[in-house]
């Protein structure tokens, strides 16, 4: 019993910064619960606070009771809103939409294979309403210019980085606190009080340039950790053997991505065309645009007005013993770098390529009549994905939904809403946030144009079939959830069973479709750990994402492959309830106390079993995908695409080598197929 109460103080004495002030949280599950693993007893977290959970995604209205938990503590408190966040609510509600037209990039074509593009500073104007915004940019825009390429000529870049003085954009901590009767914390402008962040104002200019999506060598990929100062030039190859695709470009300096995104350098388009693409005659020049969607926060001075600069505003979830920060959202969506734009459109057929090139936020894309009607499917369809086309055109018929760093490729025809304005929105907005993204002004006149859209697209496009995915060597990656410590990324082994009581630290059990059950250990938790992952150029992997999130309503997790392109084999749903934290040496351990069970058998998107580097990882699902590792040899990542997830080491190393150098390893330990027996 002495060690019962000791556990049971240490976890009273920890608060967690919701509703009107810190609340205890130790008496969840009493103060004696035990959990007894391994022949030793350990006390148990306690369950994650019901506001924490709303903090990390999960929209309050799913949480029975929490809205009604907190109306009453803030009642209790007797605590109101400051002026400044008063000011705040008002300065967001005066900003107008659609003043302001879709800036579309510039396009840049290498000559002689080879192109310079300068990392520089500008002030430009996110909003006629708003000051200029200092900005570290590409090429002087917020977004950067389009680059193309055709497939197989190869393109050197020479990526400059001409930026200088201080860091341009003011970041804060404030602890979350809910107030019913205001917008959530991280949908109001301004920094509610706190002091600007030393550490983020004394970053240098440091950055790194990920082409995501580009099939290339290890040394061109943008490592995390290969960075450069100004008056240096980052010299990297892109072979451009791969079908035509909407890729990106973006900032993925080691730890600091999260906030060089924010400064400017955080998108870019790089569309690779062929022949296959050619023949189709889809819409092109004036009537191919970049949609670049993402969010951001906006700094106000002491009177309430917007300064012009951009805000990081960094909501503190807990504090103790971790401190957990949401990763960031905001109340602007921007389009190509501008607060709600509109565009003017001809009554026809356009092709839309649209990023989310969020930190975090999901989006479920819709385009609104003037009645607040979707549009008919045959008026908006996908036609391709992240790397490439689909095979078929797919009518959108429930909107289009991209996490972070996906893509859609995509038609619309206007023809038949001659006059109206439509509406892009995100139809998962929080309370309090703007739905709208962007406006569409169609013209009155008719247009002649004879466009249809083609019944067969990529021909060239084989899928992995399931039974072949089945029979490759498989990986197993686990996503653990939030609280009590930031979500990690596990690479696993399978192992036998082990003998004594369950739960153990990094062992987890889960049932398989035909109800085989497995056990997997964790071998590897953060980015320095050494690599376990190494495959063989040319082959094909199944790759398994569990994610252990219990809340349903919480944020996925966008998982992305460098390098590699992969499609969508099965997408499963579990019961991850009798996944366990619990305290252990000084800290936590975690495991399964049993097996997980497979609920139900889930779905996957036309998009999503197509050619895709990012895949969609909801709470408590199980993605398989089939990767072909068609890249040159090297060292490359994986990691949850939200920037702020990767940067505190959610991403892992693997390397690619040939079969030939793998088979001389010593002693086989390049973890080649990674299962059962492996070291």
């Amino acid at each position: 019993m002495r060690l019962t109460s000791q556990l049971g103080d240490r976890l009273a004495r920890r608060g967690f910064l919701v509703g009107a002030g810190a609340v205890g949280t130790g008496a969840a599950l009493g103060a004696g619960a035990l959990l007894v693993g391994g022949g030793t007893a350990r006390a148990a977290v306690p369950p994650r606070p019901d506001l924490m959970t709303a903090a990390l995604g999960t929209p309050l209205d799913r949480i029975p009771g929490a809205v009604a938990d907190a109306k009453a503590r803030s009642a209790r408190s007797g605590k109101r809103p400051g002026p400044a966040v008063t000011r705040a609510v008002r300065a967001a509600k005066e900003l107008k939409p659609f003043r302001d037209p879709l800036p579309v990039p510039r396009v840049l074509r290498g000559r002689g294979g080879a192109l310079t593009v300068s990392m520089r500073e500008a002030r430009l104007r996110l909003h006629s309403q708003l000051p200029p915004t200092r900005l570290w940019t590409y090429e002087g825009t917020h977004v950067g210019p389009t680059i193309e390429a055709l497939r197989g000529r190869r393109l050197r870049i020479a990526w400059e980085n001409d930026l200088k003085g201080d860091f341009p954009v003011p970041a804060v901590r404030v602890p979350f606190a809910y107030d019913p009767d205001l917008p959530l914390m991280w949908d109001r402008p301004g920094r509610e009080g706190a002091p600007a962040r030393g550490d983020v104002a004394a970053l240098p200019p440091w950055t790194v340039v990920h082409l995501h999506g580009a099939v290339t060598g290890g040394g061109n990929d943008g490592w995390a950790e290969n960075a450069i100062l100004p008056g240096a030039a980052q010299l990297s190859e892109y072979p451009n053997k791969q079908s035509a695709a909407g890729l990106w470009y973006h900032d993925h300096a080691m730890h600091i991505t999260h906030l060089n995104v924010m400064t400017g350098l955080g998108s870019g388009a790089y569309l690779i065309r062929d022949e296959e693409e050619k023949r189709l005659r889809l819409p092109s020049g004036e009537r191919e645009i970049p949609l670049v969607v993402f969010d951001r926060n906006l700094d106000l001075d002491g009177d309430g007005e917007f300064t012009g600069d951009l805000l990081y505003k960094g909501i503190v979830v807990a504090d103790d013993p971790y401190t957990l920060v949401r990763p960031f959202t905001g109340p602007f969506s921007m389009v190509n770098g501008v607060i709600w734009p509109y565009l003017d459109v001809a009554a026809g057929w356009y092709r839309f390529r649209a990023l989310n090139a969020a930190n975090n936020r999901p989006y479920l894309l819709k385009i609104l009549d003037e009645d607040g009607k979707e549009l008919p499917p045959e008026a908006f369809l996908v036609i391709g994905t992240d790397a490439g086309l689909l095979p078929k055109p797919d009518p959108v018929t429930g909107g289009i939904p991209l996490t972070p760093g996906e893509r859609a490729d995509l038609l619309v025809d206007f023809s038949r809403l001659r006059g109206q304005r439509l509406r892009l929105v995100n139809a998962l907005p929080e309370p309090g946030a703007r739905a709208d993204l962007m406006q569409f002004r169609v013209e009155s006149r008719a247009d002649h144009g004879d466009f249809a859209p083609p019944k067969r697209l990529s021909p060239s496009f084989t899928p992995t079939s399931p039974a072949a995915a089945a029979a490759a060597p498989e990986r197993l990656v686990i996503v653990t959830p939030v609280y009590p410590k930031d979500p990690e990324l596990w690479e696993m082994e399978e192992v036998d069973a082990p003998k004594g009581d369950l739960p153990i630290d990094g062992i987890v059990q889960f049932e398989e479709a035909d109800g085989t059950v497995r056990t997997f250990k964790r071998v590897a938790a953060t980015f320095t750990d050494p690599v376990r992952f190494t495959v063989a150029a040319g082959s094909t992997e199944r790759w398994r994402f569990l994610s252990l999130e219990k809340s349903a309503g919480a944020y996925p997790h966008p998982m992305h492959l460098h390098s590699v392109a992969f499609q969508g084999i099965s997408r499963d749903v579990y019961d991850v309830s009798d996944f366990t934290f619990f305290e252990q040496d000084g800290g936590y351990g975690a495991g399964t106390s049993k097996p997980l069970k497979r609920l139900k058998a889930g779905e996957l998107t036309a998009a999503e079993r197509g050619r895709k580097d990012v895949i969609r990882l909801a709470p408590a699902e199980l993605v398989t995908v089939a990767v072909r590792f068609e890249a040159p040899s090297g060292r490359f990542m994986h990691h949850c695409h939200i920037y702020e997830h990767e940067d505190m080491m959610m991403m892992r190393p693997f390397v690619v080598q040939p079969k030939a150098v793998m088979d001389l390893a010593p002693h086989g330990r390049t973890g080649q197929h990674g299962g059962h027996g492996a070291p």
